[in-house]
């Protein structure tokens, strides 16, 4: 794929390179919007110029100035992820690579480079390897995954409650989705701050990010000799022994993809999800008021803030046409999640909400849609639930504007998140939460703002024993069940 083949009009007719000393921002070759470099640390709103001038498929250039589709609609974001005949993830189809554009040293090599995984899978070998991936996701016991995220919440928690002030960044968005992925891989002895770093690191295209994508093959290739030795339950056990037989270097590689990939989106989810309750007053009166649950808090983040921006790249395997744009064979696509969320076709109003709507693009779709996503979900559900309740009175420690972002192609996270609350003293991680009796709710949680004390309480109602409660409606006792299945205790 040539700059040339990326005109406009798709039509062979190249386009014009702005002349020396022309004011245009971004520009590269061939006139094309840069999606890296100074011009580009707002991707959003690149992306929104590429609309407006291309429309729902746009040509672009990424790092090294390798030229590449952005698919901004929502629409055409679905059809290309749900039709393999004519996309697929093989980036050994991909012109660039083929002929050299794209050199072995390419910041975003991690994500070119073909690996024996589904991801990059067709056909027969993709259902193999994806057999594989959901059989093994399908032994995880959710009950048990939720008791453990649950644990490792009140764990992280304990490290500064008595301070009355975090960094829910750092300090907990960071750490809570490889503890948990950790023990579901069955590596709980490899969590550390070295892992932690390399994960959010890899996915980034910076200098560092191939030393610490061998750190992390390093890491699960010892895990997989491991387990291929001396089976356990979990679930790089499962994957090595289900019936699709899958070597060392595809249970490695496969490893890898599902640690980081659900790492990076889980630990953007949770900052993300706890950001909002913590700024937006109408979120947070949701929230409050039960209007909204954590569960639906999280769906509106996905919308919002997907923890993946872009997933790149997918090839096309024969001349086709998409959004009104000419694709020609091997040429190359992104998987636009975060503009096609706000594709003013599907979302006319971006402040409306979107309670109940799954239709985001957040895991993407067809054959490659992410295997985990109910993981993701409990992590952030479980977490962001359990530190309200520990920190009723948690509040944002600086002004809102002052919060910062970093942004990669594949990405867009926040730094830092301090907050503050009043102490509170460390809690015994294996026991059952103390939740307030206004909790058994789906939730109602004092956050930021205390709320005004009316001049005269209402009287308090005499309590009745649980025996006669439960006598009387038959429903505390069952609700009280559910509410423990959905805790995971």
């Amino acid at each position: 794929m040539t700059p040339e083949s990326l005109s406009p009009t798709g039509t062979d007719e190249p386009v014009g390179t702005p002349p020396p000393g022309c004011p245009a921002h971004g520009i590269g070759p061939g006139g094309l919007r840069r999606l890296y470099g100074p011009e580009a640390e707002d991707l959003g709103a690149v992306y929104e110029k590429l609309r407006a001038e291309h429309g729902a498929v746009a040509p672009a250039l990424l790092h090294d100035d390798v030229p590449v589709w952005v698919v901004l609609g929502h629409t055409e974001n679905l059809h290309m992820v749900r039709t393999p005949s004519q996309f697929c993830r093989d980036t050994r189809l991909w012109s660039a690579l083929q002929d050299g554009t794209v050199k072995p040293d390419h910041p975003l090599m991690p994500h070119f480079a073909w690996q024996p995984i589904c991801s990059h899978a067709e056909g027969e070998e993709h259902l193999r390897l994806r057999g594989a991936v959901n059989g093994a996701v399908s032994t995880i016991d959710h009950r048990g995954i939720r008791r453990h995220i649950n644990r490792a919440t009140q764990q992280l928690v304990n490290k500064f409650c008595e301070e009355g002030r975090a960094e829910l960044v750092s300090q907990f968005a960071e750490h809570l989705p490889m503890v948990v992925m950790c023990e579901i891989l069955g590596m709980p002895e490899e969590y550390n701050d070295q892992i932690v770093q390399a994960a959010r690191d890899m996915p980034k295209g910076t200098e560092t990010a191939i030393a610490s994508n061998a750190y992390l093959m390093d890491v699960l290739m010892r895990l997989t000799a491991r387990r291929r030795a001396e089976p356990e339950d979990d679930f790089t056990s499962h994957l090595i022994n289900h019936p699709a037989r899958l070597t060392d270097d595809e249970v490695g590689q496969h490893l890898r993809i599902i640690l980081v990939a659900a790492y990076e989106a889980t630990a953007n989810l949770l900052a993300n999800v706890l950001r909002v309750v913590l700024t937006d007053p109408r979120f947070r009166a949701q929230l409050n008021g039960g209007q909204m649950t954590v569960p639906e808090a999280v769906e509106q983040s996905l919308w919002d803030e997907p923890p993946f921006s872009t997933v790149l790249p997918y090839v096309a395997k024969q001349e086709t046409e998409l959004g009104g744009q000419r694709i020609r064979r091997s040429d190359a696509l992104i998987l636009g999640i975060a503009p096609g969320n706000v594709d003013p076709r599907v979302r006319p109003d971006l402040k409306a909400n979107m309670q109940g709507n799954r239709s985001h693009l957040a895991f993407g779709g067809g054959p490659h849609e992410c295997p985990g996503q109910d993981i993701g979900r409990a992590i952030a559900d479980v977490g962001v639930d359990a530190l309200l309740t520990r920190l009723p009175d948690v509040q944002l420690a600086c002004e809102e504007d002052e919060l910062r972002w970093r942004g990669t192609l594949s990405n867009r996270h926040l730094v830092e998140l301090p907050v503050k609350f009043g102490p509170k003293p460390q809690q015994d991680v294996m026991a059952r939460p103390a939740h307030p009796l206004a909790s058994q709710r789906p939730i109602s949680r004092q956050v930021g703002t205390p709320q005004p004390q009316t001049a005269t309480p209402e009287p308090v109602a005499r309590p009745v024993a649980p025996m006669q409660a439960s006598e009387a409606t038959g429903r505390p006792g069952m609700f009280q069940r559910l509410l423990r299945w959905w805790r995971g205790n």
